[in-house]
């Protein structure tokens, strides 16, 4: 089962993130981190198939984490899920290594909706030869 690390410099929000994702995803969460650094050693630690990353922590940003781990776990999927998300652009968060940035003040819904759309394949489809 793929596994979510949850990094946010707030205990609160790290604490409801694993509610919401344990309880509304079909996803368990591996670990938690309070800062950047935290986030880059618990990911090479835990290898989960998800981080889900604040932007603005102390010691290491979000997007410094973000670009490290990726670099490190090119596998890793990364949503950044902040406060400021809205003023990321694609491209810039691309450059990042994240896959998705979702803002904070965003329905939760979406977050479940990514978070999905990110760790369950695509069913395969086949066409016969003509």
């Amino acid at each position: 089962m793929p596994g979510i690390l949850i990094v946010d410099d707030n205990p609160s929000i790290r604490y409801l993130l694993r509610v919401f994702v344990e309880t509304k995803t079909p996803f368990t969460v591996c670990g938690e981190a309070s800062n950047g650094t935290e986030a880059i050693e618990n990911a090479k630690e835990l290898q989960p198939d998800l981080v889900l990353l604040d932007l603005s922590m102390p010691l290491l940003s979000g997007g410094e984490a973000a670009s490290i781990i990726k670099r490190t776990l090119p596998q890793v999927k990364i949503i950044l899920f902040s406060m400021r998300a809205d003023g990321i652009s694609k491209s810039m968060a691309s450059a990042l290594g994240v896959d998705v940035a979702l803002s904070k003040a965003d329905s939760l819904v979406y977050l479940a909706e990514h978070i999905n759309k990110l760790l369950i394949p695509e069913p395969q489809t086949f066409k016969a030869d003509a």
